[in-house]
């Protein structure tokens, strides 16, 4: 069975809050794949890296996948004016599958509605947001709350790295 982790990514992605994880993740033997809103178009980070999308939102379900990754920057907050990507990890989150978030990234679970009462943390402007969501905010490198692992900059990508991997090894 192949082990796949979806990311959910658009242009304007924090280009190292993508690469870092997804390199980390395929040298640990997962398959990452790059979803948006359409198959085989490119799109552009933050600092000029181009990334081309592997599949569609439209073709792909959250149970074909292990794990989710959100990666920071504008992406999460053009994603969740989509209610598919919405959907989608709102999957993640009401199953308790392992979900990943860095920086930006959690902006997308305000709009599930299921921040409450969860322990997180993310880039220091998005912290407010979450906490008005309900969330319990922590201003650490990595917090783990069951199955969700969140993490606030590059800064913290070791960190949060180590701590994606070992939550899908264990």
């Amino acid at each position: 069975m192949t082990k796949k982790v979806a990311v959910l990514v658009t242009d304007l992605v924090e280009d190292v809050e993508l690469t870092s994880p997804k390199e980390t993740l395929e040298k640990a033997g997962y398959d990452v794949i790059l979803v948006e809103k359409e198959a085989g178009k490119t799109i552009t980070g933050k600092n000029g890296t181009t990334f081309t999308i592997d599949v569609s939102i439209d073709d792909v379900k959250p149970d074909d996948f292990v794990a989710l990754l959100i990666p920071g920057g504008f992406s999460p907050d053009q994603l969740r004016a989509d209610q598919r990507f919405v959907d989608f990890t709102k999957f993640f989150l009401e199953n308790n599958l392992p979900l990943f978030a860095i920086c930006h990234g959690p902006q997308l679970f305000i709009q599930t509605d299921l921040t409450k009462g969860r322990t997180l943390t993310s880039y220091i402007t998005v912290q407010p947001d979450l906490a008005y969501a309900g969330g319990h905010i922590k201003d650490e490198a990595v917090v783990i709350d069951n199955n969700l692992i969140t993490s606030r900059t590059p800064d913290d990508l070791p960190d949060f790295n180590k701590a994606i991997v070992s939550l899908l090894h264990s």
